[in-house]
């Protein structure tokens, strides 16, 4: 990897968050080519000042996603050069001209969810379907960095009962579950199964599955991460290589009523098959393949619901604060790196090692 460059960079980020650049500088995890997790060095850079509406934070801790390994793979390409990292939670440092909701000094997290806020997909809750929706750590420079500057409706205040790492780690994980999980119309009382338990969305489907009342399963490869997991709450797990399908089905002697899918060919077919007849599978990812097939006589004749999810709404965000900073739903920790050690700890994500989410600490 190259090494730590001390000269400050004029490097902006390819949508601005503000109108002009500090002449102080920042350290952050730079993307100048997507040759993979590799790719990122350390450097000092601009650090970028709150325009109008905005406000800007100094992060005390961020978390990590497979979104930044994406980014780091060019799936899809950003605008280089670029700053990932979706999640973070600190302190206000500065606000740009029109903020009056938040003041300097106030401790925060962030939403990595960036919609408008005014046009119609927002206003009815469909931010994802904002015409100009943003990812912050993919269409705009994000928390890998010692600052990040986002609209101020973007930020709310940190619960109190979590720790920094804790209140940085269950953003895009828990919020992307949430979803899911109501776009399903999970209920309690209903069977739900997880599929590829592990990652930060599937760790949040367990917890929030939990805590709406429904009996929670999970697959994996790993046994210990079956095992970690029916230590969370998990009524069982099953062996992700085998036919899962039918060892839930043999062990309940019925199919699950919501599937938790984010994995993708690897898995698919069994997901699909693990459904009780007029069952819901709900996806957000294909981590291992972008293609699947469907049998669709077996779709119809089931009357099954295959629908797709992605990120948040800000009332969503709202509400999943408010669960994880009470306690009704815990935010899984797997481990916790310095923020200099970035490589390790992606390292540790790309290689599928971890149960809950991998934090970088400042």
């Amino acid at each position: 990897m190259r090494g730590f460059l001390t000269q400050v960079r004029d490097m902006r980020p390819s949508q601005p968050p503000g109108e002009a650049a500090t002449l102080a500088a920042m350290k952050a995890w730079v993307l100048h080519d997507i040759g993979g997790p590799q790719s990122f060095v350390l450097e000092e850079v601009a650090t970028p000042e709150p325009g109008p509406g905005e406000v800007r934070v100094k992060l005390t801790a961020s978390a990590l996603n497979h979104l930044d390994i994406w980014s780091s793979l060019g799936m899809p390409k950003p605008h280089l050069p670029h700053v990932a990292g979706a999640d973070g939670a600190g302190i206000i440092d500065a606000v740009g001209e029109g903020v009056t909701a938040v003041r300097p000094g106030e401790e925060v997290v962030v939403n990595p969810s960036v919609g408008c806020g005014v046009c119609a997909a927002c206003l009815r809750g469909d931010t994802p379907l904002c015409s100009t929706y943003q990812i912050l750590g993919e269409h705009r420079w994000g928390t890998l960095a010692e600052y990040v500057v986002v609209p101020d409706r973007n930020v709310l205040p940190k619960p109190e009962q979590l720790s920094w790492e804790e209140a940085a780690a269950y953003g895009l994980a828990t919020g992307t579950a949430h979803r899911m999980l109501r776009r399903a119309r999970l209920s309690a009382g209903d069977v739900l199964l997880v599929v590829g338990v592990g990652g930060g969305v599937s760790s949040a489907g367990l917890a929030l599955g939990k805590a709406m009342g429904a009996t929670v399963y999970v697959t994996s490869t790993i046994t210990d991460k079956i095992c970690r997991a029916i230590q969370q709450g998990a009524a069982g797990g099953f062996n992700s290589t085998n036919q899962f399908a039918k060892d839930l089905k043999r062990e309940l002697g019925h199919g699950a009523d919501v599937v938790l899918e984010n994995v993708g060919p690897a898995t698919w077919e069994q997901s699909v098959r693990s459904l009780e007849p007029g069952g819901r599978l709900v996806t957000c990812g294909s981590t291992s393949g972008t293609k699947v097939e469907i049998t669709v006589p077996y779709l119809f004749f089931k009357q099954l619901e295959i629908m797709g999810s992605t990120m948040f709404d800000y009332d969503e965000f709202a509400a999943v604060t408010d669960l994880v900073g009470d306690g009704r739903v815990p935010v899984a920790l797997d481990k916790i790196f310095d923020f200099g050690e970035l490589p390790a700890a992606l390292a540790r994500l790309e290689a599928g090692q971890q149960l809950g989410k991998i934090v970088l600490r400042f």
